[in-house]
């Protein structure tokens, strides 16, 4: 059914830990009228009090109520490691089955809350069996694990999916 068994198959990743910020177009962010396609720039207080930009991006036209995310660079003080740690095709049933481990290390001074998103590209039936945190289904193919990793602290996610076609 045209399932690719490479155990090297979708596992391209990076280091890099991608921010971004995320909003609803409502009333109750002080929004809530449609927003014309445009650059949106993004500031914070430093510590010394003092205004600073951290980033921008671009948005299309955003009707109240729905949500604009927007990526803004990738992360300084934060380093992701992604790894396959079993992989294991069934001989001669359509079944494979892979596990994970992904290490986030936060090298900041604060807490961060980091969503790690995973593809689940071999088949639309999947199952995650064993998971070290909870997980939101996403799409057919995409769950997220929403983690919140401490200051100078490192966070290990871990989990196994299994894929039947």
């Amino acid at each position: 059914m045209g399932v690719n068994p490479n155990p090297g198959y979708g596992q391209n990743s990076t280091d890099k830990v991608e921010i971004y910020r995320e909003f609803k177009n409502s009333e109750d962010n002080n929004l809530g009228i449609a927003l014309p396609a445009g650059i949106v720039r993004f500031y914070r207080t430093d510590i010394d009090g003092q205004i600073e930009f951290i980033g921008e991006n671009q948005i299309d036209h955003t009707p109240k109520n729905e949500t604009v995310r927007l990526y803004l660079g990738n992360a300084f003080d934060l380093v992701g490691e992604r790894k396959i740690t079993k992989f294991f095709k069934h001989p001669s049933l359509d079944f494979i089955r892979e596990s994970f481990e992904i290490e986030i290390r936060n090298r900041s001074e604060e807490v961060v809350e980091v969503q790690v998103v995973e593809n689940l590209y071999r088949s639309m039936n999947w199952e995650i069996t064993v998971k070290s945190s909870d997980y939101e289904e996403i799409d057919a193919r995409t769950v997220t694990f929403p983690l919140e990793i401490p200051a100078e602290e490192t966070r290990t996610l871990t989990y196994t999916v299994e894929y039947t076609w």
